[in-house]
């Protein structure tokens, strides 16, 4: 999912850059005003993390790549779709400049699908589905954050005139419809891992209780 440079011509990826700093500005203050110390070394962790397991891509015909994203994951734990948004800025900015894995004049448009689309993808799906459970809403919630970021790769990928349409939206569409089983799985592992050892880390104040309330009934 990562564009590479010469993907998006200019001045479209002026238009991702801004919509990105835009993003930023927001994630920024979000980090200044609800970030808690205690959060700061699983902020860290989980950055750690998402960059290894990104690292992993795989060729994908009339797309760019596929990886996971762990967008979801983030924005849940800490209860923001900001928090996602500046973690994978932070992780895809050190991507591309140190690693070349993504452009930098397609950095914006990475950041606008990977941070803001799977951030708040995953974050508001799951709060609408939560009643119904959270560890079911965190499944969903993680399959479609991925899926739908690759899935508005593949449409900006049409609008630059860099991939067919229809090609494009079946392959990405499908490779990530498969990649996000792997991601909810990883995403569920995660989350219960943080919930039996450390529940005070969830920004969520009523985290478990909503399970609680589903397996009472």
């Amino acid at each position: 999912m990562h564009i590479p440079d010469g993907f998006i011509p200019f001045p479209q990826y002026l238009v991702y850059w801004l919509i990105a700093l835009v993003a930023l500005y927001f994630s920024m203050q979000w980090a200044g005003r609800d970030l808690k110390e205690r959060q700061i070394p699983l902020f860290a962790v989980l950055a750690a993390g998402i960059f290894a397991i990104q690292a992993m891509n795989i060729p994908i015909p009339w797309g760019t790549s596929g990886h996971m994203v762990g967008a979801a994951l983030v924005a849940i734990i800490f209860a923001s779709p900001w928090a996602a948004v500046l973690l994978l800025s932070i992780v895809l900015i050190l991507q591309g400049l140190i690693f070349g894995d993504g452009g930098i004049t397609a950095l914006g448009a990475n950041i606008f699908n990977i941070g803001v689309i799977g951030g708040f993808t995953g974050y508001y799906l799951f709060r609408a589905l939560r009643s119904a459970g959270e560890i079911p809403a965190v499944i969903v919630a993680s399959w479609a954050s991925i899926f739908l970021a690759a899935i508005a790769c593949a449409v900006e990928m049409w609008i630059a005139g860099t991939f067919p349409l229809v090609q494009g939206l079946w392959m990405m569409g499908l490779y990530h419809a498969v990649i996000g089983l792997i991601e909810a799985a990883i995403t569920v592992v995660v989350v219960l891992a943080i919930q039996s050892s450390r529940p005070d880390l969830f920004s969520l104040r009523d985290w478990g209780k909503k399970s609680a309330e589903v397996l009472s009934k």
